[in-house]
């Protein structure tokens, strides 16, 4: 078969890549057993990646890629028959014709895209307290806090939300007299310090490194509306998959949010797909730029996870690509799940380099006609080393390859450009507006001021319609108004309804909490179950 058999060199089970001796072909069927892209600055890992989202997009797969640069932006415009392309195209029997791909733009702070939020229980406390650069014991401190959100119905949405809750859970050292008024967040405080030893100055420490993710955008990307994944896996009118950037100019700024939100979509999508076995090709195709952000200084535990979620996701039809400059910075058990490689050219100036060459050249099927580790160095702009997987799912050997040049356009687009795509966007209007819901800012701060009912470790007690259901009825009756401040009618009457108050709103509550599913909205459920990555399980 010839690159000229179908329209721009692709066919119905397979991307083409790049020519060399052999045609380079990625086969749809096996794109979701991962890929690498690595290759020093300048020397065509965009383009490379640009070539793969379009070929996936024409297949009907959506793509997820995170824009560093930019410069993958132009793939939503058609592109210029430059005489450079053009002549490429040629070289390899292709017929250049320009084209475009509906694009969806998403930014973390809303600048250039959708906005981009997740909720502080959606992220879960092992990928927050590596957002945080936590210690063992800080992060432990914020597992308890989390427990305790669940235990108590308290919705965790915002940083202001996990603000509020750390400072109930720091032990009340002031002294009691006899008539002192009760504290009314003591039932959240002792059922923190059931779980261990829950100190004011480690929860000072883990509120000033919310000041500093805060002070990064960090407030920007917590809160509701929170972005539903399916959003990203959506094709247009002509059955193609839809293209989503992620544009992170911005947030590169902060190399441990972008890293760790992209591990926390990586991970949302693991546990709300189903199960689907080898598809003829990916349900969703995710690349991942400067990969190496995920691993740095990773706890043992966290890379573990991540170890686990790459592995099994393929089975859930996610293709994973990262893309970075040296393939050492990816660990091994990472490395050994990617099938697909595409290898640009590395620089040995330094002993590391030299290392990664070498390193490079091993993983790769040899070639008994290349010399990969000399040709790795060897190799010019939009030259790649490329072994794909086959049909019975082994590499390829390696070969020397020209990357055939993009269809859609090759560079930034303008910012009237971008603006008028967001315009046209399906999903306009969906995110764009900030929504404050009650949680459990709101709801600690009503306890403090006598208005809600106290947390006494029951389901009933959270936000939304029930908890002020709960707090009517504990009015009346004085279940929710402390010691000291009730009437005589009210501590008789108390004694006898808080039981069955607490059975009654707790039952609707649990019975909600199964039918609402995974919706965060109330945090109704008492028992919330994690995922891989520590995240709410929304099934």
């Amino acid at each position: 078969m010839t690159a000229q058999d179908n329209k721009l060199g692709d066919t119905d089970d397979k991307i083409f890549v790049g020519k060399g001796d052999e045609l380079a072909w990625l086969t749809l069927a096996l794109a979701n057993r991962h890929g690498l892209v690595t290759g020093a600055t300048g020397t065509g890992k965009t383009v490379t990646l640009q070539v793969m989202a379009e070929g996936f997009a024409r297949a009907g797969v959506p793509v997820f890629a995170a824009d560093i640069k930019g410069d993958l932006s132009g793939i939503s415009e058609v592109g210029e028959a430059k005489d450079f392309i053009v002549k490429r195209a040629s070289e390899m029997g292709l017929n250049f014709q320009p084209d475009q791909f509906s694009t969806v733009f998403w930014d973390v702070f809303g600048e250039q895209g959708h906005p981009v939020r997740a909720t502080i229980t959606e992220m879960g406390p092992l990928l927050l307290a590596r957002m945080l650069d936590l210690n063992d014991v800080q992060e432990g401190v914020l597992n308890v806090a989390f427990r305790v959100a669940d235990d108590n119905g308290l919705a965790l949405i915002d940083l202001k939300d996990l603000r509020a809750l750390l400072d109930a859970i720091v032990p009340d050292s002031g002294k009691k007299g006899p008539d002192a008024e009760e504290d009314p967040l003591a039932p959240i405080r002792k059922a923190a310090q059931g779980f261990g030893n829950v100190t004011k100055a480690t929860v000072g420490t883990i509120q000033r490194q919310l000041l500093v993710l805060e002070n990064q955008g960090g407030t920007k990307f917590f809160g509701e509306p929170a972005l539903t994944l399916k959003d990203f896996m959506k094709t247009d009118r002509d059955g193609r998959g839809m293209v989503n950037i992620l544009v992170a100019d911005k947030l590169m700024q902060s190399p441990r949010l972008y890293a760790t939100f992209l591990l926390w979509m990586l991970s949302e999508l693991f546990e709300e797909l189903p199960e689907a076995g080898d598809l003829p090709k990916p349900k969703l195709v995710f690349f991942f730029d400067e990969a190496h952000l995920l691993f740095n200084d990773a706890p043992k535990a966290l890379m573990d996870k991540i170890e686990q979620v790459v592995r099994l996701i393929r089975s859930k039809g996610v293709g994973v690509y990262f893309v970075t400059q040296n393939p050492i910075d990816v660990p091994d058990r990472v490395l050994g799940q990617m099938g697909n490689r595409v290898q640009h050219a590395l620089r040995a100036f330094t002993p590391r380099d030299q290392k990664a060459v070498a390193a490079a050249a091993q993983t790769f099927r040899p070639n008994p006609k290349l010399d990969t580790a000399k040709v790795i160095m060897e190799l010019g702009k939009g030259e790649a080393l490329v072994s794909f997987l086959e049909g019975n799912g082994t590499p390829a050997m390696v070969e020397r390859v020209m990357i055939r040049p993009p269809s859609a356009r090759i560079g930034p687009i303008t910012p009237e450009e971008r603006k008028a795509i967001m315009d046209a966007s399906p999903l306009k209007g969906k995110y764009d507006t900030a929504v404050d819901a009650e949680s459990a800012y709101e709801i600690i701060q009503k306890r403090i001021a006598g208005t809600a009912a106290p947390a006494d470790g029951q389901a009933g007690s959270g936000g939304g319609l029930l908890g002020q259901i709960g707090s009517i009825v504990g009015t009346v009756f004085g279940t929710n108004t402390g010691r000291n401040r009730l009437t005589t009618g009210q501590r008789i009457a108390r004694d006898v309804t808080r039981t069955v108050t607490d059975k009654v709103v707790g039952g609707v509550v649990a019975d909600l909490g199964k039918s609402v599913g995974g919706q965060l909205g109330g945090s109704v459920g008492r028992a919330l179950v994690r995922g891989a990555l520590g995240g709410l399980l929304r099934r």
